[in-house]
This record gives C-alpha cells, sequence and structure tokens, in this order.
C-alpha cells in the first residue's frame, strides 16, 4: 500500500464527505494505492453516521471510534498502530489542510528520501492575536530547544516514512513535538514543505485557551522523557548525589571548624548555631530525596503497564 492517511476528528460531520471526495479524487488521479484511517474521538454529532456510510461507499475507507473523547494524541497513536502504507500522512479533518499536497508529500518520502515531512501554512487565516503571534513564539521557543529547523511544528499535515511512527509512542498532548520525537529516536532526515492554510468551512475550532498552558508543560515532558525516559537515575541520580555531596562537604567543614577552634583554644559557637548547617542539612536531604526518586523512577519505568489504552467502541473495515 502507497499511502495510509490517519485522520482524527471531533464533530466534523459537515466536512467529512467534502473531504473523502476530495482525498479521492487526488488518489484516483495518482493511482495511489491507499487507506484512510479515520478516528471518531468521541464525536457528540453525528459524525460516526457519516463514516459509516461512507465506508460502505469506499472500501479504502477504515473508521475507528472512542467510546469518549480522549484527543489527538491519543486519537493519532491508535493510527499510527494500524497504518500499513509506506508512506502515513496526517491531515486534519476540517478541510483546512488540502488533500493536493498529498502527491508531493509522498515524493519527498520516496524520493527525496526524507523520514518526516513538516507542512508550513506560512500564509495563516488566523486570528493574529489569539493564534499567529502565540504559534510564531511557540515555533521559535521548540526550535530552540529542540534543535530542528521547522517554522510550524503543530501543522498537522505531516508526512512519515512508516517506520517513523512505528518507532514513536504519543501520548498527552505528544502530537505537538512528534518531530522531537522522532528526531530522538534516530530519524534526523526531517524536512519542511510549505503549505495552503484555508480557512475553515464548518464549524469552529476545537481547541482553547488551555493549548498556551499544556504546550509549553507537554514540551519540557518530552525533552526529559526522550533523553531520561528509560533512565531516569541518570537525571535525578547525578543531582541527587552532586547536591548531597555539596550538603555533606560543607557539615563536614563547619565541623572541622569547630574541631580546629577547639583545638587552639578558642571559644567557638556551636555548629547547630550556624545557619549553614541547615542550609547544608536541607542540601543533603534533598539530594537524599532525588536520588530516591530516580531509584524509584528506574524501577516504575522497568515495569510500568502500557500507558496508552484506549475504549474503542467500533471499528470499521478492518
Amino acid at each position: 500500500m502507497n499511502i495510509s492517511l490517519v485522520i482524527p476528528l471531533y464533530n466534523e460531520a459537515e466536512s467529512l464527505p467534502e473531504l473523502l471526495r476530495w482525498i479521492k479524487k487526488v488518489m484516483d488521479e495518482n493511482k495511489f494505492s491507499y487507506e484512510v484511517v479515520l478516528i471518531d474521538d468521541g464525536s457528540t454529532d453525528n459524525s460516526w453516521d457519516i463514516i459509516e456510510k461512507l465506508s460502505g461507499e469506499n472500501p479504502n475507507i477504515k473508521g475507528i471510534q472512542f467510546r469518549r473523547n480522549y484527543g489527538k494524541s491519543p486519537a493519532l497513536h491508535i493510527g499510527f498502530d494500524v497504518a500499513k502504507g509506506d508512506v502515513v500522512i496526517t491531515m486534519d479533518a476540517d478541510l483546512q489542510d488540502s488533500p493536493d499536497e498529498i502527491p508531493e508529500l509522498y515524493k519527498m518520502i520516496t524520493q527525496d528520501g526524507f523520514d518526516l515531512v513538516s507542512g508550513w501554512k506560512k500564509k495563516r487565516h488566523d486570528p493574529v492575536l489569539t493564534k499567529n503571534i502565540p504559534s510564531k513564539f511557540y515555533n521559535w521557543t521548540v526550535r530552540r530547544m529542540s534543535g530542528i529547523n521547522l517554522h510550524d511544528f503543530n501543522c498537522g499535515l505531516k508526512a512519515y516514512r512508516n517506520r517513523v511512527v512505528k518507532s514513536i509512542e504519543i501520548y498527552g498532548d505528544m502530537h505537538r513535538y512528534i518531530p522531537v520525537m522522532a528526531k530522538r529516536a534516530g530519524f534526523k532526515k526531517i524536512g519542511e514543505k510549505v503549505v495552503q492554510h484555508q480557512e475553515r468551512k464548518y464549524g469552529v475550532t476545537k481547541f482553547g485557551i488551555e493549548r498556551f498552558i499544556r504546550g509549553p508543560l507537554d514540551l519540557l515532558s518530552v525533552t526529559f522523557i526522550t533523553k531520561f525516559g528509560k533512565r531516569p537515575m541518570h537525571f535525578f541520580g547525578i543531582w541527587g548525589t552532586l547536591m548531597f555531596l555539596i550538603g555533606f562537604s560543607a557539615s563536614a567543614w563547619l565541623g572541622a571548624l569547630k574541631l580546629y577552634h577547639l583545638s587552639i583554644g578558642v571559644k567557638a559557637a556551636l555548629v547547630t548555631d550556624s545557619p549553614y548547617f541547615y542550609i547544608a542539612l536541607a542540601t543533603m536531604v534533598i539530594g537524599t530525596q532525588l536520588f530516591l526518586a530516580g531509584f524509584l523512577g528506574e524501577m516504575i519505568s522497568r515495569s510500568s503497564a502500557d500507558r496508552n489504552h484506549y475504549l474503542i467502541e467500533k471499528k470499521i473495515n478492518f
């Protein structure tokens, strides 16, 4: 199979028929073998009824219905898990991503040798204050922290070599940082393509102001997890040991200073009267706690169950 299209959706009943007609037209014109994996993330409208109807008309359309709303990352995780195509392309279901971009994205993966190609919505039709400016700041921050020179990390239109999506695990809101996780997994040939951003034709955006809070927290999480998720002791153990040694050295110095004063007959204040004693003691306690946190993290990472478990109500054409 040439292409797997993975499309998460939530309350997009109005846009689905037009989107899938457009996808079929592009695929037929380019003679691609393909599947469209639609993940209904607990929609409250009749999106699933539309999926059932369209999948009956076109066997290439497959549907997965979550029992409740989990979010975009879980939907992508399930879609990546079942995707069979040599190239996996993700897009949003709201018609703001153009299926006409698919042939060029496919070419960049199969012929130009990229592991991942991210769309760049250079010209956007979003509100400047609430989306454009925060988006530019967010992308600048991720570029600086990750070393990946992409202009639009959060663009839903992306193409992947199949082995890339099978090598990463996304959960929470980590879909924003898939290029970062792919790079950490060893897929370093990451490209970018300017893509058309269309105005929303139906419905309203499903992302609220809370994304500005969750986004930076998820960036810190993915940075830590990709570096130390398999070896938490390397992080907590190093800092814990360092802080303990600093505290112990400071305490030893205070004790040695007290003994020196006693040896030369000079009356000295009690060690416990010095504020530095309590600072050193607190440093040793914190260091010990960090070391124990690293040890516990090591134990948990070796025995934790699969975090990505979601309740699926129905499947179609699988």
